[in-house]
């Protein structure tokens, strides 16, 4: 029986809940979606959690999503000869490729397109931004700088440059192989690490086809600058605060969220608030007040999903951690001020078409028909139950497809309960009769009620929704 939340949450599988048992914990206590990691584990590693995923899923009777978050071009220094150094306020310190350990005064940084696109006076952070350099100097192969903020340094610590564009694309050599393994394992989305431009997800596009849905990550300033462009390429999106907090003044962090978030309700892509939602639960069994209010304000933004990152891949709570994300988003859920919030922060929506004319009429039939208990959408693609989505109805979504990849897909749309209908209706009639019977049996209805059927007509013809219908249920 799918969740009766709203919201959905994305947890990531790691060594701490690697197991059979571990994932079905994590699926009780109300995971929807599960993120493979693969800047992290082996194939062999992926492929054994992903079967186990899917075999519980079907003995759950739910459609839980799989995503594979690709590692993108993550960049690193080099290791060091005596595994760390203390950089110091001030002090002159190198970045060079040449193939050496590092010292106090200097180490490898073998990416040549920084080295390429830098100028002097750009500043470079170091570890999560816990380091700051700025550039005095360089070359075509290395970079003297001045430490600004100084800081313990060890190997294989990332590099991030903010407002540096660099010459090279979203997708490495890593992540092609990474990605032929995990389309042929059949996962139902792909993130994008480190976009940068709207040419990223082209790209994306043309590799990954109709074969998953595509999720672009917000982390990079200039992806910022083209926000519109690439959620409207994208099947969805992550708000990926660790590296955007680094990567742009962290107090610009909440403001870019809540701007991301309206963005993807305009267009009606699916939005997931991520990292660092519930940290302290990585070593603690109870979070911190704000970090409950932090996803709870993603929750009354309207934001489809949050993550759970290494809190369920390598926390000492990972199914505590679920649970108290499950505790704050039914809580939030029940707030009598829950939907005055969630449309408050909703951006025009232009009809455009007849099945975002049908979404936006159901939508408002809801409001002024009395006892309406649920809209229940025929969709073959997942399209027509986005639409619905982005209006945050009141009543729940009851997504009836034929396809099961598209079932699993949907478990990251706001509000939508997934089901798998292959029957083709030979009358309208039967088309009404199934629609009250999957609003019945699975507890969204009950007898003297209103529900809403949205689909197309002719029936089973695909990319056609317009027809918008009321039942009440005798």
């Amino acid at each position: 029986m799918p969740r009766n939340t709203r919201t959905h949450i994305l947890a990531t599988i790691g060594p701490a809940t690697s197991g059979e048992e571990q994932i079905s914990a994590l699926i009780d206590a109300g995971v929807d979606a599960f993120r493979f990691n693969f800047s992290h584990g082996s194939h062999k590693e992926h492929k054994q959690r992903f079967n186990m995923v899917r075999r519980l899923s079907k003995q759950k009777g739910l459609h839980v999503a799989i995503v594979a978050d690709m590692q993108g071009p993550k960049l690193r220094v080099g290791d060091f000869r005596d595994g760390k150094i203390m950089l110091i306020e001030g002090q002159q310190f190198v970045l060079d490729m040449k193939n050496e350990l590092g010292t106090a005064k200097r180490v490898t940084l073998p990416h040549k397109e920084i080295f390429d696109a830098i100028k002097v006076g750009d500043e470079l952070l170091l570890n999560d931004g816990n380091i700051v350099l700025r550039i005095e100097s360089k070359t075509a192969v290395s970079a003297t700088t001045t430490v600004l903020v100084g800081g313990e340094l060890s190997g294989r610590k990332g590099v991030n440059l903010p407002n540096v564009k660099l010459p090279i694309s979203a997708i490495t050599e890593k992540d092609r192989e990474a990605l032929k393994f995990a389309l042929k394992l059949g996962v139902d989305w792909v993130c994008l690490s480190f976009v940068q431009s709207v040419d990223d997800v082209r790209e994306a596009r043309r590799l990954i086809g109709d074969k998953a849905m595509i999720i672009s990550k917000f982390e990079k300033p200039s992806a910022i600058a083209e926000l519109e462009e690439i959620i409207q390429l994208s099947d969805g999106i992550m708000v990926a605060r660790g590296d955007l907090g680094v990567e742009c003044p962290l107090q610009t962090v909440p403001v870019l969220q809540k701007r991301i978030v309206s963005a993807c309700r305009k267009y009606a892509r699916p939005v997931i608030v991520a990292t660092q939602m519930l940290e302290s639960m990585i070593e603690k069994p109870t979070p911190t007040r704000a970090e409950v209010s932090d996803v709870a304000t993603a929750v009354y933004d309207g934001c489809d999903a949050v993550m759970l990152s290494a809190e369920t891949a390598v926390g000492k709570y990972p199914v505590e951690a679920v649970k108290m994300m499950t505790k704050i988003i039914t809580q939030v859920e029940a707030d009598p001020l829950f939907s005055q919030h969630v449309k408050k922060n909703q951006e025009t929506t232009c009809c455009i078409g007849e099945a975002d004319s049908i979404a936006y009429a159901a939508s408002d039939i809801a409001k002024v028909l009395q006892n309406v208990s649920a809209v229940v959408t025929y969709t073959s693609s997942g399209r027509t139950t986005l639409l619905i989505a982005r209006e945050r109805p009141e009543i729940p979504i009851i997504a009836l497809t034929p396809d099961e990849k598209v079932a699993r897909q949907l478990a990251l749309v706001w509000g939508a309960r997934p089901f798998v209908k292959k029957s083709h209706f030979s009358s309208f009639a039967k088309f009404e009769d199934n629609a009250v019977k999957v609003a019945l049996d699975s507890g969204a209805a009950q007898r003297g009620d209103h529900i809403i059927i949205t689909g197309g007509f002719p029936l089973g013809v695909k990319g056609r929704t317009n027809i918008l219908h009321t039942v009440h249920i005798e």
